[in-house]
């Protein structure tokens, strides 16, 4: 048997090629959206990649599915658990196979036991793979989607958080608890892969390792050492990290079917054409580092830096019915655009190349202030209003006193909140996501915002002045 894992950094999210050597069939398992790595390896290989599955209707990152089935008419092997709400419209167009719990299928010599493990979804899948064709007997291991992770387990309540589907986080609590006991009970050998690493937001404590077994989590994995659902339900759902805009968008895109027309015409945008796109149906993207942008930047233009959270804030940020126009160097655009595309972000159309931004004729500046000079200079001043811009547990455990909350995602939506005629000062834990938010207060007219340098961390190891 041929085993490869892809791990897709930004979206923390892992994928599975499984292959059968002897006939040279081969599976993937939740493709993400950029399939040349799975291309490269079947070539490599000498495979032929004849089947594709999928654990559940995935809402951090947009599923190559559908598309790996129009390419190569690989037959797709997708959940047939759940009710209506959950199946997939697109199957008309497509080899595919529904498949339900307690049946199986073949790659070659490898048996696919499907099995359902709904809690994070209601149609969640796990895929139990043995390699009969090297004469085993038991199983080797279980892909496990967004089940049971490393550590940690899927969380039940996106659902009602970001589709505002009332009451299904407390049910899905529940079948996670009863899906738990029935892994529980695979023999301890049995590898563990699962859907995401630590970074993803489909949990709430990740671990870093890329596989485990059975045994390993059992005694090591919160979620596995509860015995009473009530409890577990409590735990489950208590201190579940924001979800991202996005995913609502993903849970969509993923069961109507995404788009299988991308933009191919990437346009060079001179400087002189830049205020043709200040309009609300575009968004100028910068993608370089916050300190490239803070010292030197276009009017109106947004900073994302390109980096292992580039994904998840272009996410929360960009709307889906705005053309993208990004700052950066020719020779990342592409790796710029495949990153936008694994959320569904399929439209962009031009780039600025970072190294024109020398002949502008003017550059906005945004300054930093030390935690010192906030506590001097700022604080208690009646122009300046302080801007938290952390996740609400993060402001629950502590934050400044007389300061806003507003999350980082929600900020563009939230301007209103900011009181009128005040200069805001942003930060948060460390000062990554408040060079973000002050890029983004710039960019709709807050043109005198300070960032605060180190953040509240910065903050909370020179001064006392704490609220929790």
């Amino acid at each position: 048997m041929f085993f490869k894992s892809y791990f897709d950094e930004q979206l923390a999210q892992m994928s599975y090629m499984i292959a059968c050597q002897k006939t040279g069939e081969a599976l993937v398992v939740d493709p993400a959206r950029d399939l040349q790595p799975y291309y490269e390896t079947v070539e490599k290989e000498g495979f032929h990649l004849s089947k594709a599955a999928e654990t559940h209707i995935h809402a951090d990152f947009l599923s190559g599915a559908r598309e790996l089935a129009n390419e190569k008419e690989v037959t797709l092997y997708l959940s047939d658990e759940g009710n209506d709400d959950w199946k997939y419209q697109y199957l008309d167009e497509v080899n595919h196979e529904l498949v339900k719990d307690g049946q199986h299928f073949y790659v070659g010599n490898i048996r696919i036991d499907v099995m359902h493990t709904p809690g994070h979804t209601p149609e969640s899948l796990s895929f139990l793979v043995t390699d009969e064709g090297g004469g085993a007997r038991v199983p080797m291991g279980i892909l496990t989607g967004d089940f049971v992770f490393v550590g940690d387990v899927g969380r039940p309540d996106l659902l009602e958080k970001s589709a505002g589907e009332e009451g299904t986080a407390n049910e899905g609590a529940e079948q996670m608890f009863q899906s738990l006991q029935r892994f529980k009970s695979l023999p301890e050998y049995v590898q563990v892969w699962p859907g995401h690493g630590a970074g993803s937001a489909c949990g709430k404590s990740l671990g870093a390792v890329p596989s485990s077994t059975v045994g390993y989590e059992k005694e090591n994995n919160w979620a596995l050492q509860h015995n009473d659902q009530v409890k577990f339900t409590e735990d489950l759902l208590e201190g579940q990290p924001e979800p991202p805009k996005y995913f609502s968008m993903m849970k969509k895109l993923n069961k109507e079917g995404p788009s299988l027309e991308k933009e191919r015409n990437i346009k060079k945008v001179s400087l002189d054409q830049v205020e043709h796109y200040l309009e609300d149906s575009f968004v100028i993207l910068d993608v370089r580092s916050s300190e490239d942008f803070a010292s030197g930047h276009l009017h109106g233009t947004i900073n994302i830096p390109f980096n292992r959270s580039f994904a998840n804030w272009a996410g929360w940020i960009v709307n889906y019915d705005q053309n993208i126009i990004v700052v950066a160097p020719e020779a990342k655009v592409n790796d710029v655009k495949r990153s936008l595309e694994a959320i569904g972000l399929d439209q962009l159309i031009g780039y600025i190349e970072t190294a024109d931004l020398e002949e502008a004729n003017e550059l906005e500046t945004y300054p930093s202030i030390t935690p010192e000079e906030l506590n001097d200079k700022y604080k208690d001043h009646e122009d300046y209003v302080i801007i938290d811009v952390r996740n609400a547990g993060e402001w629950e455990q502590g934050h400044i006193e007389g300061a806003y909350h507003i999350m980082l995602g929600k900020l563009k939506e939230s301007l209103d909140e900011i009181p009128a005629g005040r200069t805001p000062i942003v930060h948060c834990q460390s000062g990554m996501r408040s060079a973000i938010a002050a890029s983004l207060l710039q960019a709709y007219g807050y043109k005198g915002v300070l960032n605060l340098q180190g953040g509240f961390s910065s903050w909370n190891e020179k001064f006392t002045s704490v609220q929790s």
